[in-house]
């Protein structure tokens, strides 16, 4: 996993977790730098992306997002996958 630093990244798929194509879903959803996640709230990103696009999204995709906020809100570079329990008990039914 990519450990980059928070103060220094400005392209999307510098963040641990966020490759080229969450970038570009990120980018459809009015996140275009990796400061704008900074406030935003997962869940909200999720439904506006699935809206967006016209399909349900992955629920991983809500894990990912989570991760990428973690991360730019002082937290450690955690893998996706380390908020899918946190996910699951939060939000059912996505």
């Amino acid at each position: 996993m990519k450990n980059p630093d928070r103060e220094q990244v400005t392209r999307l798929d510098e963040l641990p977790n966020i490759g080229k194509a969450m970038a570009a879903s990120l980018q459809l959803i009015g996140i275009d730098h990796p400061r704008k996640l900074i406030g935003k709230e997962a869940v909200e990103l999720y439904k506006e992306l699935c809206a967006r696009s016209g399909k349900k999204q992955d629920p991983c995709v809500l894990d990912v997002f989570m991760a990428a906020i973690h991360f730019m809100e002082g937290g450690e570079p955690l893998p996706w996958w380390s908020f899918t329990d946190k996910r699951k008990k939060r939000l059912s039914g996505l």
